[in-house]
């Protein structure tokens, strides 16, 4: 019977020591001071992460490039790479309307759409809606009918609102209603919201 062989060592530059300073260069970034931005993270992480890629991303008319990962969804990559925080990160599971942003004239859950699948698209989000300083006629109406309480979900509602009425389906309350149930309120401001929709559907022609 043959003795037990012992394993052999692993090579001082093989597989344990590249693992021990991938590991330690993720603890680092982890453990970094507060004083450094969430931008130089990101791009200090983007570093060690095999897989990242430029990303071009038309938003609200400017052609933006990112480096990220083909995996980043397009709400992150507003929000951490363009620092567009109007769309917010509600359920993360497309199930609020939050993070509504139109694409191609179309609405989205950006929480749920890659960033890489935008490219060559017209992304708008909530901060591109006004002109300068005049509002959209979605965003007066939203004012003036107080169509938000607390205003967290008000950017995706707004945005989902214009598409609503675009698509042609703001005939009627009931519509609005319907075509809008994907877009969730905690403070409950729906009548206000019906109302300001259809107001802002005559303004929009």
């Amino acid at each position: 019977m043959s003795a037990p062989t012992t394993p052999a060592p692993l090579n001082p530059d093989g597989s344990r020591r590249t693992f021990m300073k991938q590991a330690g260069g993720f603890l680092g970034l982890a453990l970094a001071p507060p004083f450094i931005s969430q931008a130089e993270r990101l791009t200090a992480l983007s570093k060690k992460v095999e897989g990242v890629s430029t990303i071009s991303l038309k938003v609200n008319g400017a052609v933006r490039a990112i480096r990220a990962e083909p995996r980043v969804t397009l709400l992150d990559a507003l929000r951490e790479y363009l620092d567009l925080t109007g769309s917010k990160k509600g359920c993360d599971h497309g199930q609020c309307g939050a993070c509504t942003v139109l694409v191609d004239g179309k609405r989205v859950n950006s929480c749920l759409t890659l960033a890489v699948m935008t490219q060559g698209k017209e992304i708008t989000t909530i901060e591109g809606l006004a002109k300068g300083e005049e509002l959209h006629p979605m965003q007066a109406a939203f004012l003036k009918h107080d169509g938000f309480q607390c205003g967290y979900c008000t950017p995706g509602q707004i945005m989902s609102a214009v598409a609503c009425v675009q698509e042609g389906h703001a005939g009627s309350a009931d519509e609005v209603r319907e075509w809008m149930s994907g877009n969730l309120c905690r403070c409950s401001a729906y009548p206000n919201i019906t109302a300001a929709i259809l107001e802002a559907k005559t303004q929009m022609g």
